[in-house]
């Protein structure tokens, strides 16, 4: 089996929300979905807003799924939307 690199985009509800907290409660959504080497970027928008640009591993198989950790991710406080911007199959 291969290897799927995924890379989501969180957007927060305002520039005052604390950004450690949303990418703590996103690390465990990964994990409990079998995610691994997980790691987080933040891109300005505009007016102090941060995006928060999540990248992750995840194994094929037939139960991995991405839909189920966007749902959890949505319903995070202070998280406005969620969005996949790339999903890729690795090999090696």
């Amino acid at each position: 089996m291969g290897i799927t690199l995924i890379r989501m985009k969180i957007m927060p509800t305002s520039p005052d929300v604390d950004l450690e907290q949303i990418k703590e409660k996103t690390r465990e959504i990964i994990k409990k979905n079998k995610g691994e080497r997980i790691v987080f970027e933040e891109e300005p928008v505009a007016f102090g807003l941060k995006a928060i640009i999540v990248n992750f591993e995840q194994e094929e198989s037939d139960n991995a799924e991405i839909e189920p950790i966007e749902s959890e991710m949505n319903k995070l406080l202070n998280v406005n939307s969620v969005e996949t911007l790339d999903m890729r199959r690795a090999f090696g």
